[in-house]
């Protein structure tokens, strides 16, 4: 039997979700990373990936500002900084220098990417909307890169990598080695 839920948690009926990372790099060249669970492709050509953000974050400003983002693809592992990192605002702390994540120049934007990931897009600001009380960033993806053992015949390698995936409230999981291939 089915009861009515609180449409106001209507998001929480998406997750698990993969958390990323993503970073961005203000005016003075500060990198901030930010924790996002609202993120996915939108197109293929062009190779565009969307991320929302609240525009009360401080990575809000910054992103609209640089017309930038690197969206880091974080191993389950990491997923105390994961929580870290969307817990806590860049304006009061310095998160890269918190978390201790390693920061490498990207090859095609001026935002760092975290060297602890196990994948990364590289994104320019396509486009930004606002919409409610966030704003979806639409970012062109310039470059990719990820570790050699991360992926399979561009599946990935689930055996080696466990990514993180949020389920809300705080509450992280990864997937299990169970694979099947239907079709």
């Amino acid at each position: 039997m089915k009861k009515n839920m609180e449409i106001s948690k209507f998001y929480h009926y998406a997750f698990p979700m993969q958390a990323v990372i993503v970073t961005c790099t203000d005016g003075g060249g500060k990198t901030n990373p930010i924790t996002i669970s609202w993120h996915c492709p939108i197109s293929k050509k062009p190779p565009l990936y969307a991320i929302s953000v609240a525009p009360t974050r401080y990575s809000h400003d910054i992103i609209k500002e640089s017309e930038e983002f690197v969206i880091n693809f974080v191993p389950y592992e990491l997923v105390e900084n994961v929580h870290f990192c969307g817990s806590h605002s860049g304006r009061n702390i310095d998160k890269i220098k918190e978390s201790r994540f390693a920061l490498v120049d990207s090859e095609k934007v001026k935002t760092k990417y975290i060297k602890e990931c196990y994948a990364l897009l590289e994104c320019k600001l396509f486009k930004f909307i606002s919409l409610g009380d966030h704003t979806l960033f639409v970012g062109e993806i310039v470059n990719i890169l990820a570790d050699d053992n991360a992926f399979t015949n561009n599946l990935l390698n689930n055996e080696r990598i466990k990514p993180c995936y949020y389920i809300g409230d705080c509450v992280y999981t990864t997937i299990n080695d169970t694979k099947e291939r239907l079709g």
